[in-house]
């Protein structure tokens, strides 16, 4: 089993917010990411699939095709949007977290793999801050 990886870039603004507790609360609990003026990150997305190398062209998947079905299934409707409003993918009321949204991805991107097997999606939000999901 060989595990291909490409990488992709978004930008997108989110708030974290639970309504229905107090100002104070959300700040407490979410910091800056609770901005009722929203905020934004620079995401990079890591998407890994997973299988055999086809013998005529040692590929697993071609990774240029991977790339153009992560940007029209995933990267054109994230790019420069809002996660709490602008997403048809993520549910209306969903908390916009890092876990959650990659959660999301998955659930858009894999019936879009062919020929091989989605692994893993990683998406991170900081240099510091990452979630995987392995469906």
């Amino acid at each position: 089993m060989v595990y291909l990886t490409r990488r992709e870039h978004f930008n997108a603004a989110h708030r974290l917010n639970c309504e229905h507790w107090t100002a104070e609360k959300n700040e407490e609990v979410f910091g800056k990411c609770a901005n009722r003026n929203w905020h934004g990150h620079n995401y990079e997305i890591y998407v890994t699939v997973a299988g055999e190398p086809n013998p005529d062209t040692g590929f697993v998947i071609n990774a240029k095709e991977l790339s153009k079905i992560i940007q029209e299934v995933i990267v054109n409707k994230l790019d420069h949007r809002n996660l709490n409003l602008d997403v048809d993918f993520i549910p209306n009321g969903m908390q916009p977290s890092t876990e959650n949204v990659v959660i999301c991805i998955w659930n858009e991107l894999k019936p879009h793999i062919k020929g091989c097997k989605l692994h893993c999606i990683k998406l991170q939000e900081t240099d510091n801050i990452y979630a995987e999901y392995f469906g």
